[in-house]
């Protein structure tokens, strides 16, 4: 039997606690039309014949009825109850009264413990459910399957729940009620549900298979530019920086080979990842080499900013720049963000690497 697709809420409203059950409101309806529209569900003529009739009447039961006819998706909330003036608030007191291990889910708003039961009717569903995905709408799901919150940062991206209940795949996206207030969300949780789809069918985290050059030597980089770079039909290329230096500079040659090239090195007592700056003069030689040969194209993401930067601080020419993925996203979805991290988001199944990041120091303005 394929296992359901679990679509995890905050709480119920009004609707929901009228009849014990999830996204029979407003938000259910654009949930249902998201769903339908990234392929997670078919609607029939049926299911739209009850959602008229919901807009008509405001009968809930019109839309269980559709949910119904749907055992493709399973709907829950971390708390099966009604706040009171349908507020997450008022569940929260100070951190003395907190959830041992979990963090807030705002500005000193923390779930007071005298709800742990909700969690742990939450944790028996999931471990009796076993899915092979949880989409986490909103950061309260996140917060209760990841102990993290930050929607914007980690939607769209996978991950394994390590509250509440460990080890299941998490995929966090946009709440249906925050759709309704804001939008422009919408194509980005129909994106995020379009991946939903297709993770749903396994329940492990998969991500792309890359090797990775890193802390090279000399010898490292020239074998390298040799024996995959020259020749090669496209080269990516990527910077970050430090007030007017490169921190580092990655090529990668195609989508599952790349080197990291690095200048600076916080581990070192002056700072340079090189032993002497002879010696960093050799490998910007060589990086200038790779940037100013016409032979091959070169890919970049906000590329005005790398290449003049390139020229200012380094006399460097980058020749035959042919591709720009953040001035294609921008022509392509103008609505849209186009940050890297955004992109990688909706294109790849890599993890939410900006949200690994220990040190930020580049700041670029691409989104």
């Amino acid at each position: 039997m394929t296992k359901p697709l679990v679509l995890l809420g905050e709480a119920r409203g009004a609707n929901e606690d009228k009849l014990k059950t999830s996204f029979v409101g407003p938000s259910g309806v654009e949930l249902l039309r998201m769903l339908h529209e990234s392929g997670c569900i078919g609607l029939s003529a049926v299911d739209r014949d009850y959602i008229d009739g919901f807009y008509r009447t405001g009968n809930p039961e019109l839309l269980e009825a559709v949910w119904l006819l749907h055992p493709e998706v399973h709907r829950t909330n971390v708390f099966n109850l009604h706040p009171p003036g349908n507020k997450l608030e008022s569940l929260c007191g100070p951190k003395s009264l907190a959830i041992p291990g979990f963090p807030s889910l705002g500005k000193s708003l923390y779930i007071r413990a005298e709800f742990t039961p909700e969690l742990l009717r939450l944790q028996d569903e999931l471990a009796n459910l076993d899915p092979n995905l949880i989409v986490c709408l909103g950061n309260t799901a996140l917060w209760a399957l990841a102990g993290r919150t930050g929607i914007s940062k980690l939607r769209g991206t996978t991950l394994l729940s390590s509250h509440t209940v460990d080890g299941f795949k998490l995929l966090p996206t946009y709440h249906p009620a925050a759709v309704l207030r804001q939008w422009e969300l919408r194509p980005t949780t129909i994106a995020d549900l379009m991946k939903a789809s297709r993770e749903a069918k396994f329940p492990e985290i998969r991500r792309p298979q890359r090797e990775i050059w890193i802390e090279p030597s000399v010898s490292d980089i020239e074998r390298f530019i040799r024996e995959h770079i020259i020749g090669c039909s496209l080269l990516s290329t990527d910077i970050e920086t430090s007030g007017s230096r490169v921190t580092c500079i990655g090529f990668a040659p195609s989508a599952r080979l790349g080197i990291v090239i690095p200048f600076d090195d916080s581990r070192k007592p002056n700072g340079s990842y090189w032993p002497s700056g002879e010696v960093e003069q050799q490998v910007w030689a060589l990086v200038r080499g790779v940037l100013e040969d016409i032979s091959f194209p070169k890919l970049f993401h906000n590329g005005m900013y790398d290449i003049t930067f390139l020229w200012r601080s380094y006399g460097i020419k980058t020749l035959n720049a042919k591709e720009d993925s953040m001035l294609l996203s921008h022509a392509l979805h103008p609505e849209s963000l186009k940050g890297l991290g955004y992109l990688g988001s909706i294109f790849s199944d890599e993890g939410s690497w900006k949200y690994m990041r220990k040190k930020t120091e580049t700041i670029k303005s691409d989104s």
